[in-house]
């Protein structure tokens, strides 16, 4: 079988963790936890692969990085970050955690892109040794030029075994015709609009309407981008099955502790730690009373 795109730009370190190249950019992998409410308990259930761009040795944002390729280099860069984010989920998360990857979909444009890209994925979880149902493929709010092609690289991802979630849902870009079509197994709410719907009581009550409307068709809902200990209490509320954000842990670089839980127990304390300084703290000087979340404790 020949060599991936992916694979020939990957760098294979002493540890077995994995870096890509491209260009004058070495990309690593970073995993941030998404977690679920479990009787009264915080526990981590998955991990986002997120990539994090260094030149020179110096690390650059990830925007700064992908604004500076060529339209024309953006499959093979996708490739390339899908082929270090499995590798290193191979390497460093434990084996019954899930890895969630995100897929652009602007780059499907016909049927021979979908086709190499399945085949690309099959050889590196095969090198891996990644079950693929461990697997959530994150298809993000960009728009394809073929949705025809998009519609059946998912089909033969879930045929293959793979869980699909549909990213940034609320942003401007969402398709709720994307939601019928695909037919996710998780849906990912924006992390903007959320907030937004938070502020109000009104938009709490459309934001837990429509949770429960996915929960209720077999679709599991995942808040991400919190940041703060009461949204993190009205995520709950609202039914959410995830959550994910800076409030309960950061993306970590990929690093074979995470595998031995010895990075989870620190993304743990954090949390703890940070909870506790909440529930210290004043209210806020707007008036509205502080939204406490209170110690969770983590399994």
């Amino acid at each position: 079988m020949s060599r991936s795109i992916g694979l020939a730009h990957v760098i294979r370190h002493e540890d077995g963790t994995a870096t890509g190249v491209w260009g004058v950019y070495t990309l690593k992998s970073a995993f941030q936890p998404i977690f679920t409410f479990k009787e009264g308990k915080l526990s981590i259930v998955a991990f986002e692969g997120l990539i994090r761009p260094f030149r020179n040795g110096e690390p650059e944002t990830p925007a700064v990085f992908f604004s500076g390729c060529p339209p024309v280099d953006r499959l093979h860069i996708e490739g390339l970050t899908r082929t270090m984010h499995l590798l290193n989920a191979g390497i460093c998360l434990p084996e019954e955690m899930s890895v969630f990857i995100n897929f652009d979909p602007s780059v499907f444009t016909d049927r021979s892109v979908s086709d190499a890209a399945m085949r690309d994925m099959r050889l590196v979880l095969h090198e891996a040794k990644i079950d693929p149902r461990r697997v959530v493929c994150e298809v993000t709010e960009q728009k394809t030029i073929s949705q025809e092609a998009l519609y059946e690289f998912v089909a033969a991802l879930r045929a293959s075994g793979f869980r699909i979630a549909v990213d940034d849902y609320g942003a401007d870009e969402s398709d709720i015709t994307r939601i019928q079509e695909l037919k996710p197994d998780i849906v990912k709410f924006d992390a903007v609009w959320i907030g937004q719907l938070m502020e109000s009581g009104a938009g709490f009550a459309l934001l837990t309407a429509m949770v429960k409307s996915f929960e209720e068709q077999g679709i599991h809902t995942v808040f991400e981008g919190i940041e703060e200990n009461w949204q993190l209490e009205l995520a709950e509320k609202s039914g959410a099955s995830m959550v994910q954000g800076f409030v309960l842990a950061r993306p970590e670089i990929a690093s074979p502790s995470l595998r031995n839980m010895g990075g989870i127990s620190e993304m743990q304390a954090t949390l703890e730690q940070a909870e506790e300084a909440e529930a210290a703290r004043p209210a806020r000087a707007t008036g509205r009373a502080a939204k406490v979340f209170g110690r969770r404790p983590l399994r």
